[in-house]
């Protein structure tokens, strides 16, 4: 396999990601092809795919490292087929290039959040009937990696810009120290704040939950 970076929806392999992302995720996590133009020509934002022997991109990952949080994002991990390493594959290269980002940056990473499916709300999509992206299976996985969920009751605005609270994920963290057991509350407002500032119609229950956030001083993480 390799490791390929996507920078531009003119790619040839943008089109087979685009597709991808349309067979595993709920629409309304989906953005819309012609939207995905100016992130991906953002330095900041690492779109990569895997693709397999046969030129076929097989599985993706998309992420961020803020140096100014000391906190990196994984916006999602796409795993297309079951049974090539694909999961592994992703995950270690990932590491690899977010360490390099955090060297250059000169920071030691606190850790990386995520947005994981609760598998009692998220049954009643198929993702593309891949089992790796089977909500229950993906997260005993990122409950092994070390991931641990914020105690709080979360929403985030949909990607189709709809201005849709969407529910049935939880915000997780998996920190750097995994004794840790607590994060900074104004680290995940400030988080929160600049990761969805691309998204100008938000719902009333995203700025609701972010106003109960600035009111607590740490959250807790729970196991998975």
């Amino acid at each position: 396999m390799r490791y390929y970076r996507i920078t531009s929806i003119e790619d040839r392999y943008f089109t087979e990601l685009h597709a991808l992302l349309k067979r595993i995720f709920p629409p309304e996590e989906v953005l819309a092809y012609e939207l995905w133009r100016e992130p991906l020509e953002d330095p900041s934002i690492h779109v990569y795919v895997a693709i397999d022997e046969d030129d076929r991109v097989i599985g993706s990952t998309e992420y961020r490292y803020y140096p100014h949080f000391r906190t990196a994002m994984t916006d999602f991990t796409i795993i297309g087929e079951a049974g090539k390493g694909i999961g592994r594959f992703l995950m270690r290269n990932r590491e690899k290039d977010l360490a390099r980002l955090a060297l250059q940056s000169g920071t030691e990473p606190l850790g990386m959040f995520a947005e994981i499916y609760d598998p009692q709300s998220a049954e009643e999509h198929g993702f593309g009937g891949v089992t790796p992206m089977n909500p229950y299976v993906r997260r005993e996985v990122l409950s092994h990696m070390g991931y641990k969920r914020l105690n709080i009751d979360y929403v985030h605005p949909s990607w189709d810009h709809e201005g849709e609270a969407v529910e049935g994920l939880n915000l997780s963290f998996l920190p750097a120290d995994e004794e840790l057991d607590r994060i900074p509350a104004e680290l995940v407002v400030r988080f929160l704040q600049e990761y969805y500032s691309a998204l100008p119609n938000k719902p009333d229950a995203w700025h609701a939950m972010v106003d109960a956030l600035r009111e607590m001083e740490q959250i807790e993480l729970l196991p998975l």
